[in-house]
């Protein structure tokens, strides 16, 4: 993208491009300013007609009149930001510093809006009485909650200040999340000589090749601070010295000259002031006054059912790591040391090699994979279209369509691959929305991840923690793709925060099943289909170092909660905070670092979702386990009639009705935490 903008704007123009999407081709970065002010605009006029109105509320003319308004300005901010997510070189994220207050700006001239909120609340007042559906009335629900929790119910004098809180944190957050994207596209571990690829297996050597030639070192082998590569690098390299370096690369992002610990500062006292003003007593329980948790207690409850079981796991792990780590002349196990020797364990135990693994875990044959479990669960069929102009040439596109009838169901983007100029992590996002309220609307999904890209000509290698992760997006993927409701707002995965990691994290359950395996899981050279020894060498492993995810996950929950239960910020040194805390907990030296440092830790920064809520993996956990016990318990993890009421109550729902009531309807009580913790391993020493 130039910084020059042509003559006229694409995006506000009427786009004759296949399925909607955007015109990608024609944009340029100086597009998206004016296109977001006139969409500003438009959608402001709407909103000034909605609350003006003279004639009494009603749910046709304040609900669905809201429902109907900023077609426009969801058009432009739904391709802005996958954009500023997937590819976003550097003039496009200098729109984004400009854009982001703009964005706050306008989100409190609607929610902030008096007039407007009188109307909504006076139909809350009066749900009982309006004869409404029920999935009218979850939409009137969620509206006033969305206003509710935007601060609509603050006195006039507060609304103001509560403006300027939201723009200042737009701010803040969009610098935290581009400085941990600079600092991961500046550093650069070259691997020179023999003696700096010794341990590594070809496809990390590959990987690395292709991370030089994307950051302009051709011929080069390049670590890039990508998880894969890094996990990689961590795994098999021989280089003690060089696994510490490019250890405490990973954990410094956001810590070095871009030292984000001033902005955490500065976020965290306008998050507690933000509380405050709510009446909350601090940022964690205002966050819980709209979560299916509820309560902070109940959250860390969980988190501590997890946290000791899981130390004391590692516990046992770690002496087996040492005693490897003393025949090499080590003394004591450092951090950059645990993955080394948990593989030379996994190798010895389990007699499970990863390069014996790999070949039969392509890429390509794991897309068919959840391809294939989505056809048998939910009657889907996917049929890859060529030649559409997508944002890059990486982003492969199919149409989803019902299997039976084959109507078009939905458009699916794919990027699998990282880059330079795209975020670290993996995520599902939507350029479209499904919803039916003037007739049927097509959701068109995108699945995000990082994985190494291996040389031109050569398939792509997944570890099998990357093929759970494709599977984890798909599931995210699928709950926008299968969605079938009436309202936007209600669409998709619109749901709540702790609820929206179920159907991603149930379907990573299908990608260890044998039957998945044996008709996927290929050897990319001889073709033939993994074997049953080998699927149960996966199977005895698959809990093996279990804790050590599990104490890294759990130590960044639990800072996070303890860092958003505070309430006086005014000398927070976070990356002492950190420090104190995970040595007030007892975090294992051993391991020594959380899963994410509060330094980079985007999913609390670089936005606000998941702020005092990275519990939500944790929590959703316990609904996939209880969830897909309820397949094995029929005796076919494709038993028909479980699929329908899947279907119909979790994937296909949105936000249709309450997430206990809809997990209910499909499992037909509460779910159990007890599948969790055995999935783990830890059960028998919870």
């Amino acid at each position: 993208m130039s910084e020059a903008a042509p003559l006229g704007n694409p995006l506000l123009a009427t786009w004759s491009t296949p399925y909607g999407l955007p015109p990608f081709e024609l944009l340029e970065a100086a597009h998206f300013l004016p296109a977001f002010e006139a969409a500003f605009a438009e959608h402001r006029a709407e909103l000034d007609a909605i609350a003006a109105s003279t004639a009494p509320a009603s749910f046709e003319n304040t609900i669905l009149a809201l429902e109907r308004s900023g077609k426009t300005l969801k058009r432009v901010a739904h391709t802005f930001s996958n954009l500023v997510a997937s590819e976003a070189p550097a003039a496009l994220q200098a729109v984004e510093r400009d854009v982001a207050p703009r964005m706050a700006a306008h989100s409190n001239a609607k929610y902030l809006n008096a007039a407007l909120f009188a109307r909504i609340d006076a139909l809350q007042q009066q749900r009982d009485t309006l004869g409404l559906d029920a999935e009218s009335l979850r939409l009137l629900g969620r509206v006033h909650m969305d206003f509710v929790m935007a601060g609509a119910k603050l006195p006039a004098d507060k609304r103001a200040r509560y403006a300027e809180v939201t723009e200042t944190l737009a701010k803040l957050t969009t610098e935290f999340s581009q400085n941990v994207l600079a600092d991961e596209q500046d550093y650069k571990l070259v691997l020179e000589t023999d003696a700096d690829t010794a341990g590594l297996p070809g496809w990390v050597i590959d990987a690395a090749r292709s991370a030089g030639e994307q950051r302009g070192l051709p011929g080069k082998a390049v670590i890039a601070l990508t998880r894969a590569l890094y996990i990689g690098f961590l795994t098999f390299s021989t280089r003690r010295d060089l696994r510490e370096q490019l250890f405490k690369a990973w954990t410094s992002r956001g810590a070095g000259a871009r030292d984000n610990a001033a902005l955490i500062q500065r976020i965290m006292t306008l998050r507690q002031e933000q509380a405050t003003l709510h009446g909350y007593p601090n940022y964690a329980a205002y966050v819980q006054a709209d979560m299916m948790a509820g309560s902070t207690d109940a959250v860390m409850d969980l988190l501590h059912r997890v946290w000791a079981p899981a130390k004391a796991a590692a516990s046992r792990d770690r002496q087996q790591l040492e005693a490897l780590a003393r025949a090499d002349g080590i003394s004591e196990l450092a951090p950059w040391d645990w993955r080394y020797y948990a593989e030379k364990v996994r190798v010895r135990d389990y007699d499970l090699d990863d390069a014996e693994i790999k070949p039969y875990f392509s890429l390509e044959r794991m897309i068919e994979a959840m391809f294939d479990c989505a056809q048998r669960l939910f009657g889907l069929r996917f049929v890859e279209v060529k030649g559409v102009q997508l944002y890059h040439p990486d982003v492969r596109l199919w149409e989803v369509r019902d299997a039976k009838t084959d109507d078009l169901r939905a458009i699916f983007l794919g990027d699998n691959f990282a880059r330079p100029t795209k975020r670290g992590g993996a995520w599902m996002s939507l350029y479209r929305h499904q919803c039916k309220l003037d007739g049927a609307v097509l959701p068109i999904v995108v699945n995000n991840n990082n994985f190494a890209k291996a040389p031109a000509g050569q398939p792509t290698l997944l570890s099998f923690d990357d093929v759970r992760t494709l599977f984890h997006e798909f599931g995210h993927g699928l709950h926008g793709l299968l969605s079938d409701v009436t309202y936007e707002r209600l669409s998709c995965t619109q749901v709540l925060r702790d609820f929206v990691e179920l159907p991603s994290q149930l379907m990573e359950h299908w990608a260890l099943e044998p039957q998945v395996l044996k008709a996927h899981a290929r050897h990319v050279e001889t073709g033939e289909p993994i074997s049953d020894a080998l699927i149960a060498k996966l199977k005895r492993a698959r809990r093996f170092n279990q804790a050590y995810d599990s104490v890294q996950y759990t130590a960044s929950a639990l800072v996070d909660m303890a860092l958003h239960m505070q309430t006086d910020f005014s000398q927070l040194d976070a990356k002492a905070f950190q420090a104190a805390e995970l040595a007030r907990l007892g975090m294992p030296a051993a391991i020594g670092s959380p899963m994410h440092h509060l330094v980079h830790f985007r999913h609390l920064f670089a936005g606000y979702s998941y702020a005092a809520g990275y519990y939500v993996y944790l929590w959703a956990e316990v609904l996939d386990a209880d969830a897909f016990d309820a397949f094995v318990e029929t005796g076919d993890i494709f038993d028909v009639s479980t699929a329908e009421r899947l279907l119909a109550n979790i994937y296909s729902a949105g936000n249709r009705q309450a997430p206990r009531e809809a997990y209910r309807a499909f499992r037909g009580r509460d779910a159990k935490v007890e599948p969790m913790l055995a999935k783990k391993g830890l059960l028998q020493v919870a």
